[in-house]
């Protein structure tokens, strides 16, 4: 699939009735996705509704819905060159996916856009993610449970909230995660540098194992290198 023209989510949520993502790719093999296309999720009327708060908490309409790209069961795969703008939430979700990569790949969205992060990832094994430019309000790159052999190599972050395993151990259905390797890449003036953060008092018991953060520049970044085992966004839990 080749795009290289600018295509519109709806920029009011109220019309896409609740979907999860607006451009889905489901229980697919040998994908490419490649061009100099923009998907725009317009998702500046949302940013304006929603509190951080309220965006992070499943309190708001926007919650985990109205992301821009939804890969799941997708395997053997290619996204290149196109580019993910304003997302109202997420702008790649990944999910149950094999031997999947993302390659000059571009997001972007206002440094105060609640809960945009750029590539979520979860149950899914032999994800990269190369030479990539991420700017967004969120975690530029968020690493979810079940992530295997996971590659990030030559992203530049910024703004955002930098290269994150997690949260994990928040539900007692989650699964390892193992093989992540994050080399080559350049934060800037993001709130965090890599991080694993955890939930605390949380019912979820897996391990976090076999993590590299390799050759990783740095400019004013808030906190470089972060593991935060009382994860607690909001006050939204116990810290016990």
């Amino acid at each position: 699939l080749q795009v290289d023209g600018t295509i519109q989510a709806p920029a009011d949520p109220s019309v896409i009735k609740g979907t999860e993502q607006w451009f889905k790719f489901l229980y697919m093999d040998h994908l490419t996705l490649s061009g100099k296309g923009v998907f725009d999720g317009q998702g500046a009327t949302v940013y304006k509704k929603a509190a951080p708060a309220a965006a992070w908490s499943g309190k708001s309409s926007n919650s985990k819905v109205f992301m821009n790209f939804g890969f799941n069961f997708v395997n053997n795969s290619m996204v290149r060159g196109v580019t993910s703008k304003d997302s109202k939430n997420f702008h790649v979700m990944v999910f149950g996916c094999n031997n999947i990569t993302f390659d000059g790949f571009t997001v972007t969205a206002p440094g105060d856009s609640p809960n945009t992060d750029g590539i979520h990832m979860g149950k899914s094994t032999d994800v990269k993610i190369l030479n990539t430019n991420i700017g967004t309000g969120d975690d530029c790159i968020s690493i979810g449970d079940g992530s295997k052999q996971i590659t990030v190599q030559g992203v530049n972050c910024g703004p955002g909230h930098g290269l994150s395993i997690g949260s994990l151990g928040k539900f007692t259905t989650e699964e390892n995660v193992e093989g992540i390797t994050i080399k080559n890449c350049t934060l800037t003036a993001t709130d965090n540098g890599v991080r694993i953060k955890t939930w605390p008092d949380a019912p979820g018991t897996i391990t976090v194992s076999d993590i590299h953060f390799e050759d990783i520049t740095m400019t004013n970044v808030k906190n470089p290198v972060i593991i935060d085992q009382e994860y607690c966004p909001w006050n939204q839990c116990s810290k016990k």
